[in-house]
């Protein structure tokens, strides 16, 4: 998850919407606000989570120094520090597609994103303490720093419990930047609509994938309802449906815009799975394996499963059996997992998925009738959501990214 570069930041100097001086004299352009957030959607949107995160800091500290020390401030560091900020990026350019904003809504639009930043560090903490996760984006993940802190183990009760709490804090400072968000009245409404929604899916999606791993279920229904609750809805759908709210689209083309992102967003789950089996540790900033040793719920493994069961191909059965939910599986009982999901044909059965999905984003995204500038971003976006666009230094076949609520940290 590390890497801060703005997929968006190659704008031309002329946006979408962009007004020029025409016969009858000089029009206004876009606003200073949309002019900057239009060169870089990341950079913006991480200036303003710095104001906000200070704020809040100050306000934590106040309250109590330790726990400001301790819990305040690593969520802020979390947050500041961040990942690709994908999910303000595709709100801010969903807005963008359906209308030129002017001042005050391209601030409320960057309040939400911002918003919805802190709802990933929530997400992202609560799912490191209940996958036991010891990286996060390269680093100690918060529960680990903190029992390194205290000098206990990374599985102490104190450290999962204080981690619990410091993605509650982060959750109630996304609540706060929402509702003290200036909007219209109508629109402030469907803001908020999307939003419980979208925290509703994140925690069915969530328990799925740990009730998934209680019942030791391995069909492929569970793994893509999972995977669309847990990550999908929430790394592509929803921010699209909160970008068109917020532009005041009507309703047709704000479900459109939504049902646009849902394959994209399936495709950045699925692709998150396969970076936690046989991604690289150093561009994925997490160990690879975790899911296998938690006996997760994904697709690629309900495949292998399914095939090497239906072939009678009992020794790879085994494998995965013996394998999945291990907490103390070893790089060679991990190497002979891939094996068998390579030799299954597992592993290019989801790279084919991957690829179908972001097809079908991409035709739902060009039927739409969005401004053409605004809507080539947006295709970059999702084809990055989806990992079919690599990124600097990567190849195109498994570009590694920060994987979590699949953005890269894990998709959630």
């Amino acid at each position: 998850m590390g890497r801060t570069e703005d997929p968006t930041a190659t704008a031309a100097p002329d946006g979408p919407h962009t007004t020029r001086a025409g016969p009858g004299g000089a029009h206004p352009g876009p606003h200073p606000q949309v002019v900057a957030a239009d060169r870089d959607i990341n950079g913006t949107v991480g200036a303003l989570l710095h104001t906000l995160l200070a704020e809040r800091l100050r306000e934590a500290c106040a309250t109590d120094p330790v726990s400001g020390r301790d819990i305040a401030e690593r969520i802020a560091r979390f947050t500041s520090l961040g990942g690709r900020r994908l999910r303000p990026a595709l709100l801010w350019w969903a807005l963008r597609a359906c209308a030129l904003p002017d001042g005050d809504r391209a601030r409320a639009a960057l309040r939400v994103g911002a918003a919805v930043e802190l709802l990933q560090t929530c997400a992202l903490v609560h799912d490191d303490v209940m996958d036991s996760s010891r990286l996060r984006r390269g680093r100690p993940a918060l529960h680990v720093s903190l029992a390194d802190q205290y000098g206990a183990a990374g599985t102490d009760p104190f450290a999962g419990a204080a981690a619990v709490l410091a993605g509650d804090l982060a959750l109630a400072w996304a609540e706060d930047t929402l509702a003290e968000t200036e909007l219209p009245d109508p629109v402030r409404r469907r803001v908020r609509a999307v939003w419980r929604v979208m925290r509703g899916e994140m925690v069915a999606g969530q328990y799925l994938d740990l009730h998934g791993q209680v019942t030791a279920d391995r069909s492929a229904l569970l793994a893509l309802r999972t995977a669309r609750l847990k990550s999908a809805q929430y790394s592509a759908s929803r921010p699209l449906e909160l970008g068109a709210v917020l532009a005041g689209a009507d309703p047709a083309l704000t479900r459109r815009l939504a049902e646009a992102g849902a394959p994209a967003g399936l495709a950045f789950q699925l692709r998150d799975d396969l970076l936690g089996v046989f991604g690289d540790p150093s561009r994925t900033g997490k160990p690879a394996g975790d899911d296998i040793r938690e006996g997760k719920p994904t697709l690629l493994v309900a495949l292998a499963h399914a095939r090497a069961t239906a072939r009678g191909r009992l020794a790879d059965v085994a494998v995965l059996e013996a394998a999945l939910g291990d907490p103390t599986l070893t790089p060679a009982g991990l190497d002979a997992v891939r094996e068998v999901l390579e030799s299954t044909g597992a592993r290019a059965a989801v790279e084919e998925r991957i690829g179908r999905m972001a097809c079908r984003a991409l035709a739902r995204l060009d039927a739409l009738p969005l401004d053409p500038v605004a809507g080539e971003r947006l295709r970059g976006l999702l084809r990055l959501a989806a990992g079919t666009t690599p990124e600097p230094g990567h190849t195109p076949h498994h570009p590694e990214r920060e994987a979590g609520h699949a953005d890269t940290a894990r998709p959630h």
